[in-house]
């Protein structure tokens, strides 16, 4: 059987619509870094998912290749993620997405080591013959944080994050978005493939006690 972390981990993948406080341990990801709006034409954004998911299925394919992973096992690529932020400030304004500051993501295994991910990143730059020097592999930690399911468009996001605004107030948190925390995504669904209604974006919003 097929390991699907969204289903093995249904906590971090599917949470209620309604906002929760948890502890999501540290996580190994595919990473790429840029800036801008994420919507327009050949954005920077759009050409770091295509970097991320070449990389992330030369490991998921790598047993077929002569480099065996140790612990290797097949699963389902883990969904796009995105840490996002603007300078100086811990609210994001959504009416300014060209000033925005991200790191898209992609989870990897536990059994990828960093000379799993060398290796798959010079595979990958031999195979489809571009630059994959921006790709690197990243340890981040969610740690404390609530988190909830915002169901619908993107630019809707603002009334979601206004609710668990107000739970984190109530339950006597505070936001801890720093150089080190950022506002993170999880893309459960394909805009290009889903009706704007009804995409799932998972939100989590570092926090501590006030």
């Amino acid at each position: 059987m097929t390991f699907d972390y969204k289903k093995e981990y249904k906590e971090y993948y599917m949470p209620k619509n309604e906002p929760n406080i948890i502890k999501i341990p540290k996580m190994n990801y595919i990473a790429v870094k840029g800036k801008g709006d994420p919507n327009k034409e050949n954005s920077e954004y759009k050409k770091t998912i295509e970097l991320l998911y070449s990389i992330a299925y030369t490991i998921k394919m790598s047993y077929k290749s002569i480099y065996k992973i140790e612990g290797y096992f097949k699963y389902v690529v883990p969904p796009l993620e995105g840490l996002w932020w603007q300078e100086n400030k811990t609210e994001i304004d959504y009416s300014r997405k060209e000033d925005f500051c991200f790191i898209s993501l992609i989870r990897l295994p536990d059994f990828v080591t960093k000379k799993d991910f060398i290796w798959a990143v010079e595979e990958a730059t031999k195979k489809k013959k571009r630059d994959f020097s921006k790709v690197e592999l990243l340890t981040y930690d969610d740690n404390l944080c609530v988190q909830c399911m915002h169901l619908g468009s993107y630019d809707e996001e603002p009334k979601t994050i206004k609710k668990m605004y107000e739970y984190i107030d109530k339950n006597n948190y505070e936001i801890d978005i720093n150089k080190e925390r950022f506002h993170h995504e999880i893309y459960l669904s394909d805009p290009r493939k889903c009706n704007i209604n009804n995409l799932k974006t998972v939100i989590r919003i570092p926090i501590k006690r006030k």
